[in-house]
C-alpha cells in the first residue's frame, strides 16, 4: 500500500479529522488533503510526528505496520483479536464487573456531550487505578496500556462489541467540535448486586471529579500520573505504580 494510504486508514481507523492531523503537523486541512491524495510527499520530521500521532513506533510506522495489536482471551469465553503479540487473560468475572461498571458510568454520565470513548477510557483508568491506591485491591482490575492519548482499557473494544450484539449496550458516532466522537447509550441499567457499596461511592466520587474534563484534559492529567509515566509506549501500565505517585494525582491520605 501506498503511504498516503497507509496514513489515511491510520487516521479513519483512530477517528481523527483531517483537520485535527493537519492542526498536529502545523499545516492547513487543504495541505494536508494533498498528502492523503498522494500529491505530496513527507518529510522525515512529518513522519515523526504522525508516528506519535497514531501511536506507533517509528520504525514500523515508516515500512507501514499498523501498532501492535492485543489477543484478548476471555475465560470460558471464544478468543478475539487476531495477529496478536500480546496475549491477555481476563477471567469472566473481571468482564462481568467491567461491563456492570461501564452501564453504570453510562448510566450517570454519558448524555453529557464530553462523554465520547476517550473520556471513557480515561475514567475507567481512573477508577481502577485510585481504588487501588486506596484500598490496595482491585476494581476492576483492567489492562491499560500507555499510549500517546493516555492510558487505554484493553479489552474495551472486545467487552463493548459483546455487550453490543446481546443489546445491552449501543454505540453511535457523532461530531464533537472538530472530532469524530463515539458514544456509548446503555440500553440496560447496570447490575449492581456485583458491586459493594464502597465500589458504588468511589465510582461516585470519581465521576464527581473527572466527568466535567473532555478528552484534551484528561489525557494531559493521565500524562501526570507515576504508572502512566514509567510504563513503555505501548505496553501495560503497572498497577504497583500507584505508591509513587506525586501530589498532582495521589488520592490517598498517608501518614
Amino acid at each position: 500500500m501506498a503511504m498516503s494510504e497507509f496514513i489515511k486508514r491510520m487516521r479513519e481507523k483512530m477517528s481523527i479529522s483531517q483537520e485535527a492531523v493537519a492542526k498536529h503537523l502545523g499545516y492547513t486541512r487543504q495541505t494536508y488533503t494533498q498528502i492523503e491524495n498522494g500529491k505530496r510527499d513527507i518529510s522525515l520530521g512529518e513522519s515523526r510526528k504522525l508516528a506519535q500521532l497514531f501511536n506507533i513506533p517509528f520504525d514500523k510506522f515508516v515500512t507501514e505496520q499498523e501498532a501492535t495489536e492485543y489477543q484478548i482471551e476471555i475465560e470460558n469465553n471464544s478468543v478475539q483479536e487476531a495477529k496478536a503479540e500480546y496475549r491477555i487473560s481476563v477471567p469472566q468475572n473481571r468482564v462481568d464487573k467491567f461491563k456492570e461498571v461501564l452501564l453504570y458510568i453510562l448510566a450517570k454520565v454519558g448524555a453529557k456531550p464530553n462523554i465520547g470513548e476517550t473520556v471513557l477510557y480515561k475514567i475507567l483508568y481512573f477508577i481502577d487505578f485510585d481504588y487501588y491506591e486506596k484500598y490496595e485491591e482491585q476494581l476492576m482490575g483492567a489492562h491499560y496500556i500507555k499510549n500517546i492519548y493516555g492510558p487505554t482499557p484493553i479489552a474495551f473494544k472486545n467487552i463493548t462489541d459483546d455487550m453490543i450484539n446481546n443489546e445491552e449496550l449501543e454505540r453511535i458516532e457523532k461530531s464533537y467540535y472538530d472530532h469524530n466522537q463515539k458514544k456509548y447509550l446503555p440500553r440496560r441499567l447496570a447490575n449492581l448486586d456485583l458491586l459493594t457499596a464502597r465500589e458504588i461511592k468511589h465510582i461516585d466520587n470519581e465521576l464527581e471529579r473527572l466527568s466535567d474534563m473532555n478528552a484534551t484534559e484528561l489525557s494531559e492529567f493521565s500524562h501526570k500520573d507515576v504508572p502512566w509515566i514509567t510504563a513503555k509506549d505501548g505496553e501495560e501500565i503497572e498497577y504497583e505504580g500507584v505508591f509513587y505517585r506525586t501530589k498532582d494525582t495521589s488520592v490517598r491520605i498517608y501518614d
